[in-house]
C-alpha cells in the first residue's frame, strides 16, 4: 500500500495573507507536478469551497472544524506537514511523522503577555511533537532558538518561494486615472506594517502617489486615514485588496516598492517586488536585512526627510544602472518553488522511508 502524506493547506481561508498566497503556490505547485503515479499519495487539507482547485491528481481533505476538536476521525498519514506553527489542525495518530515550518514569533513582540504566552505555548506543543523543524530565514531559526525549548532538535533553514507571475493577466486597477509616478506597498494594514511612517514622507514628494494595498478594516487603518484627512495629504491611498491581475501591474508598474515594516519572519513582497525589477526601500528589522540580500535600500530611522534623502537618492542610482533591475530579477527567481519544494520533497521521503 502506497503512503499517504498530508499538507495542511488550512490558511486559504485567509487566501489574500503572506502564509494563504504561500499555500496557494503548494498548491499550484502540486497541481503542475504531482501525479498520481509518484511514490505516495498526496493530500491537502483546505476550506471546502476550494476542494478540487488544485487538479484531480490530488486527495482533498475539507478543513471542516470537526477535525479540530475530533482528529481521530482524519485518515491515519505516514506524514503530515504543518506550513505554518498556528494550524488549528494537527495529526492525531503518534506514529505519523510531523514535519513542522516556523515562520515567525512575531506575537511575542504584537500580543499582550497573557494570549503571546497562550500562543508561545501551542508553538511549544508543536515542537515538542515535531520530528522535523524547518524555518524560513536565519531570523525566524534565531528566534525559534530564543524563544522555544528545541529539546536537542535541530533547524533547517528553507526560505520561501516566489510565484512565477503571469504578466499576460495584469490588469490596471480602475481606481488608477492618470499617467502619475506612483509607489507601491502591500500587507495586512496592522500596526507592524509600519506605514503610518510613509505619510509624512509623501506629503514631501507631491509629484509621486503611494497605493498601500491590503485589507483595511482595523484600527490602524482608520488611523493612517484619520491621519491622511487630518494633514490633507492627497497623494496616499489605502486601495484595499487587490486581485492577482492588479497585483501583478501595480508591481510591473510602480516606481519603487516601499515597505518599512517593523516585523517580518521573512518578507515575501519585498522578494515578489524585486522579481518585478523594482528597487525596494524596507527597513533592517527583523528578516528584512537577510532576505534583500544586499540589493534593497534600507532607512535606518523614520524621519521624514531622512526617508526622502534615501529615497530619491537610491532612485537615483538604479535608475542610473543598466544592471540593477536585472540584479534584482535574477536574485528573486533563485527563490522559486521548485528548489523550495524539492527540499521537501527530500524530507518528505526521507521521513517516509523512517516510517516502518
Amino acid at each position: 500500500m502506497k503512503k499517504k502524506i498530508l499538507v495542511d493547506l488550512s490558511i486559504l481561508k485567509h487566501r489574500n495573507c503572506g502564509l494563504g498566497q504561500v499555500a496557494f503556490n503548494y498548491g499550484r505547485f502540486f497541481k503542475e507536478y504531482y501525479k498520481k503515479s509518484n511514490e505516495f499519495d498526496l493530500y491537502v487539507l483546505l476550506p471546502k469551497k476550494m476542494v478540487g482547485e488544485f487538479g484531480p491528481e490530488i486527495n482533498y481533505i475539507s478543513s471542516n472544524w470537526v477535525f479540530k476538536y475530533f482528529p481521530f476521525l482524519l485518515p491515519t498519514f505516514d506524514v503530515w506537514h504543518a506550513i505554518h506553527q498556528l494550524s488549528n489542525f494537527k495529526p492525531f495518530h503518534k506514529r505519523t511523522k510531523l514535519i513542522l515550518t516556523i515562520h515567525d514569533f512575531n506575537f511575542m513582540y504584537e500580543k499582550r503577555e497573557s494570549k503571546s504566552r497562550r500562543y508561545l505555548n501551542k508553538v511549544q506543543s508543536e515542537i515538542n511533537r515535531a520530528d522535523k523543524i524547518i524555518c524560513i530565514s536565519k531570523f525566524s531559526k534565531s528566534e525559534a532558538e530564543r524563544f522555544a525549548d528545541l529539546k536537542g532538535k535541530s533547524i533547517d533553514v528553507i526560505y520561501n518561494g516566489v510565484e512565477q507571475f503571469d504578466f499576460s493577466i495584469a490588469k490596471r486597477p480602475d481606481f488608477i486615472k492618470s499617467s502619475t509616478p506612483f509607489f507601491f506597498s502591500i500587507g495586512q494594514i496592522k500596526t507592524k506594517k509600519n506605514f503610518h511612517v510613509l505619510l509624512p514622507l509623501m506629503k514631501m514628494i507631491p509629484d509621486k502617489e503611494l497605493y498601500i494595498a491590503g485589507k483595511c478594516g482595523t484600527p490602524y487603518a482608520d488611523q493612517i486615514q484619520d491621519t491622511i484627512k487630518k494633514d490633507n495629504i492627497t497623494n496616499v491611498h489605502l486601495i484595499g485588496e487587490v486581485t492577482d491581475s492588479e497585483r501583478i501591474w501595480l508591481y510591473n508598474h510602480c516606481e519603487a516598492f516601499l515597505y518599512p515594516s517593523l516585523f517580518e519572519g521573512f518578507g515575501l513582497p519585498v522578494v515578489e517586488a524585486m522579481y518585478f525589477g523594482k528597487p525596494v526601500f524596507t527597513t533592517e528589522e527583523t528578516s528584512l536585512k537577510e532576505i534583500g540580500g544586499g540589493l534593497t535600500y534600507i532607512w535606518n530611522n523614520f524621519e521624514a526627510t531622512y526617508m526622502k534623502d534615501i529615497l530619491i537618492a537610491g532612485l537615483t542610482v538604479f535608475q542610473q544602472s543598466s544592471l540593477k533591475a536585472q540584479q534584482n530579477i535574477d536574485y528573486a527567481k533563485s527563490f522559486s518553488y521548485e528548489k523550495h519544494m524539492a527540499a521537501y520533497m527530500r524530507i518528505y521521503k526521507l521521513l517516509l522511508s523512517d516510517r516502518k
